[in-house]
């Protein structure tokens, strides 16, 4: 990801009919919609540029610079970064943001890359560009998006598993409850795709020529993903002591499709969270506090989930109740822009399965991208627990979180 010079920049902005650049004279009004609808269409990259389009704040649409009292400021470059973390756009987009001097003139400056796992929506629509216009995708436009998928290319969520067939799939499960969430309703009663069509569109199988499910299809849809994908599944235990070998009081591999393993470990977490109540602080109110805040716990089950490597390994998600503290073990260690040094870092995150992510998000599990660790040690802080403990190693992170 190349950062482009000021003269590709600018050549860009000259450009007044090409379809890899959006001006906005200011971040009002309308123009973060707009705005977001062009980043879409970017990482969709439906001409198949293969090379990134940049969003510019401050600059009008002849191309000349907004001017006056418009200023590049930081709250300014904190919103235009949300929109990769907001979740608003699936799967999240690869971009940067950058305050430029061009002509002059300083520049609110989004660069966004082509998506390798198209297409990507805002809000449940498909957004592309044709010359300086941008819109929502047809039929065909999706269909084209879907081919641009490159099995060598993409993350390994997205492979098909050719031994599955499409009757793997719980078409009740996605026409019912899983695509409403996923697809904008005026969508759905608008656009007449077929079943394979709107599998293909969503990642669910590889496409409407190659009707094999996707590793991510079978998790999200699948009647029984763990016969294809042996490690997803959940192994909990609760150990009633603090150390390995203790007795074990409850067991259970939690397996199912994403949303039933998820739902299924919420009430597993929620039977073992024990409430204390004192009735000493001298008020007549009795005081009510658990040793863990349930949403700390699910925050880091979930980004195990979504982060973890599903590829050459048959090791599950594991978590470990202790008496003093709960282990949650994720077998994947860090991937892409994260590092073993930076990890946990706001700000700096990557995706090794994003259409898993993208699953997450519409099924509710997730409601922004990138805010796990900061909302688990936000929730930690406020029930009174010591800080998370991050064990990072290349192929595994542990996640240590002990009692208040």
């Amino acid at each position: 990801m190349t950062p482009l010079t000021d003269d590709e920049l600018i050549a860009l902005i000259d450009d007044l009919e090409s379809d890899r650049a959006e001006r906005k004279e200011t971040w009002n009004g309308s123009a973060p919609e707009k705005g977001r609808q062009a980043v879409c269409a970017f990482a969709n990259d439906l001409p198949n540029h293969n090379a990134p389009g940049v969003l510019f704040v401050g600059v009008k649409d002849d191309g000349s610079p907004t001017g006056g009292a418009f200023t590049v400021t930081d709250n300014l470059l904190l919103s235009l970064a949300d929109i990769k973390t907001d979740g608003k756009i699936i799967p999240p987009p690869t971009l940067t943001v950058a305050k430029r001097n061009l002509r002059g003139h300083d520049v609110a400056v989004v660069t966004v890359w082509p998506s390798d796992a198209p297409p990507v929506r805002l809000d449940g629509r498909i957004w592309i560009r044709t010359g300086p216009r941008r819109g929502q995708a047809t039929a065909q436009d999706e269909r084209i998006l879907n081919e641009k998928r490159r099995y060598k290319d993409r993350s390994f969520d997205t492979h098909p598993i050719r031994a599955a067939t499409v009757g793997e799939l719980n078409k009740s499960y996605f026409e019912n409850d899983f695509l409403p969430q996923a697809v904008a309703r005026d969508v759905l009663d608008a656009n007449g795709r077929s079943y394979e069509q709107r599998l293909a569109s969503l990642g669910m199988i590889a496409s409407v020529e190659e009707v094999y499910p996707t590793v991510a299809g079978l998790m999200t849809l699948g009647s029984s993903p763990r016969t294809w994908i042996p490690a997803f599944y959940i192994q909990f235990l609760r150990i009633n002591g603090t150390a390995y070998g203790d007795p074990v009081s409850d067991e259970q591999e939690i397996d199912g499709n994403l949303e039933t393993m998820l739902r299924r470990l919420d009430e597993k977490l929620k039977a073992h969270l024990s409430v204390s109540v004192d009735f000493t602080s001298g008020t007549t109110t009795e005081v009510r506090k658990s040793a863990y805040p349930l949403s700390a716990l699910q925050q880091l089950v979930r980004n195990a989930i979504m982060h973890r490597s599903y590829e050459g390994t048959n090791a599950p998600v594991r978590v470990y109740w202790f008496n003093d503290r709960i282990e949650i073990s994720n077998p994947g260690g860090p991937f892409g822009s994260v590092t073993v040094e930076n990890f946990g870092r706001p700000g700096i995150n990557d995706y090794r399965n994003p259409l898993i992510a993208s699953v997450l998000k519409m099924l509710g599990f997730v409601q922004r991208f990138g805010f796990g660790i900061a909302e688990t040690r936000r929730s930690l802080e406020a029930n009174g627990n010591p800080p998370v403990e991050f064990e990072v190693q290349p192929a595994n992170v542990l996640a240590i979180v002990r009692a208040a």
